[in-house]
């Protein structure tokens, strides 16, 4: 990655960290996710740990062929890693791209290409790898300055239509997540569970404001995002489909906004 395309990404997730939502994760978290300073020459290891652990496999692939692999490994190294839940609970796109990879590669092997196209999937796991660790340091930096709040294990209802759209984006990211690491019931599940317990809640403001949007909306909700998901869709698909909708939430957010400005009394 040359130094602008480096200064550039982390100035985007700068934005991200900033500008949206604390990720909410349900269940038992542990304590390194709210103090990932004290934790970052441990994850470091973890990822050299991994990208060796990945080159071995492909290596074996490549000298001894499929049959001296189960690539369940793949999957269980990847789990069995911290560095897994701090991703998990601060940058859920690079989370996805990760499951990604570690499924480009499985299935390569599982299928039986080239090592070259093997090859080629782990490149892309690698630097999301290494992506991932750069978005851990600077939210252990945010974390310490107090800029993000910490993770909480149970999910706090978002207030007003600002705070309503971000936690919409933030599902539809774990959505791709969850369909990244092939759970596509999961996927669509949260995918109706966002439409019913978040967007609903904002529709009839929104009509007020443009009825076609909402229209747009629910179509890519029940009809265009699960049908991607259902469809078998390659994940840079659906991912298409959810950034598709962002750019339409993004509309929503703004026009709510502007609605509620100019409700306000003026003195």
């Amino acid at each position: 990655m040359t130094k602008i395309a480096s200064t550039t990404w982390l100035i985007a997730l700068l934005s991200v960290f900033t500008l949206s939502q604390q990720a909410m994760a349900n269940g038992e978290i542990t304590d390194q996710v709210n103090h990932l300073q004290d934790h970052i020459s441990d994850y470091n290891k973890e990822i050299h740990w991994l990208l060796d652990n990945y080159n071995s496999v492909v290596n074996t692939y490549e000298k001894q062929g499929q049959e001296a692999i189960n690539t369940q490994q793949l999957i269980d190294y990847w789990e069995e890693v911290d560095f897994h839940a701090a991703i998990e609970t601060q940058f859920v796109p690079i989370y996805a791209t990760i499951w990604q990879g570690i499924y480009g590669i499985k299935q390569g092997i599982d299928e039986g290409k080239s090592v070259k196209e093997v090859r080629q999937e782990q490149d892309k796991l690698n630097q999301a790898l290494w992506q991932a660790l750069g978005a851990v340091k600077l939210a252990a930096n945010l974390q310490q300055r107090g800029i993000i709040e910490k993770i909480k294990t149970t999910e706090v209802e978002p207030s007003g239509a600002p705070q309503i759209i971000d936690d919409i984006q933030n599902r539809l990211d774990r959505v791709v997540a969850k369909y990244a690491e092939q759970l596509s019931e999961t996927a669509v599940t949260l995918v109706h569970d966002t439409y019913m317990q978040r967007f609903e809640g904002i529709e009839g403001a929104l009509i007020e404001q443009d009825a076609k949007l909402v229209e747009d909306l629910e179509k890519d909700f029940n009809v265009t995002l699960p049908q991607a998901i259902e469809g078998d869709k390659s994940v840079d698909e659906v991912r298409q489909v959810v950034e598709m909708m962002k750019q339409k939430l993004n509309k929503a957010r703004q026009l709510l906004v502007d609605a509620e400005a100019d409700r306000q009394p003026v003195f």
